[in-house]
């Protein structure tokens, strides 16, 4: 593990391989160690950066709202320590929304994208309020709350199925901070819709999606890359294609990564 400091801040990451640079930006509740099939793998033929996004697994909180730009400028500022130019950015659910912030910050440093569980679309009204109101339960009850918020994340099918590895999932979760949550909640209400970089940038993007994810509507979000170049993958499953789908992910992704 590796560590630097942005803004005073404590920022926590793994740097193993060599070649083309692929950056991997984990979802809410989640830490780098999600990655832990995928590192391995991806490391053989190319330079795996994987970060502890802003108030989760062991890098700090900057302070009480963890907006996508900062992320990504914290993002930018591991990669600029790194001197690495230009990178393709994977990110699962949030991670995916700070990787289109980079995107939108930084175009120039941009290779490729993947856009694991995610959305370029902003929150609506609707999620906006789910937010707040998670926000109050985690303050009441942090175990029970983030409990349950991770078992909803799977398929229905597949909470039986993967028990020990929600059991796992739930437990990496209880590591992130009171104040890292309610941070990265507030931060991902106020994000900005960024479908327009779906349809106007120059690199190749791919879009996964899970037919049965709880948590993005599947028939709403393929609208967004309707005539784009975006690469569509969809998986039959949950929130969680990393485990849910994890052969086949690793899969799709190492394709990805050959076209870029």
């Amino acid at each position: 593990m590796k560590i630097t400091i942005f803004k005073n801040t404590k920022i926590t990451y793994t740097d193993q391989g060599k070649g083309t640079v692929v950056v991997l930006l984990h979802g809410f509740y989640e830490n780098k160690e999600m990655w832990n099939a995928f590192v391995p793998e991806f490391s053989k033929k190319h330079r795996v950066i994987a970060i502890d996004l802003l108030g989760h697994g062991q890098t700090e909180c900057l302070g009480y709202v963890h907006s996508m730009e900062d992320q990504a400028d914290m993002v930018h500022h591991v990669l600029h320590e790194l001197k690495i130019r230009k990178a393709v950015l994977v990110g699962h659910s949030m991670g995916g929304y700070i990787a289109l912030a980079f995107a939108e910050l930084y175009p120039d440093a941009m290779k490729g994208l993947v856009l694991l569980n995610s959305t370029s679309r902003a929150d609506s009204d609707e999620r906006k309020a789910n937010r707040d109101r998670a926000i109050i339960a985690v303050k009441k009850n942090y175990v029970a709350c983030i409990r349950m918020s991770v078992a909803n994340l799977f398929s229905e099918k597949n909470r039986e199925i993967f028990l020990d590895e929600i059991e796992y999932v739930k437990l990496e979760a209880l590591k992130t901070p009171l104040q890292g949550i309610v941070a990265c909640q507030e931060g991902m209400k106020i994000r900005k819709d960024r479908e327009v970089i779906l349809h106007f940038a120059s690199y190749p993007m791919l879009l996964i999606l899970g037919k049965e994810d709880p948590v993005l509507n599947y028939d709403e979000n393929i609208d967004q890359i309707e005539g784009t170049n975006v690469k569509l993958h969809t998986f039959p499953d949950g929130h969680m294609s990393h485990i849910e789908n994890k052969e086949e992910l690793l899969v799709v992704l190492g394709e990805f990564l050959k076209r870029v």
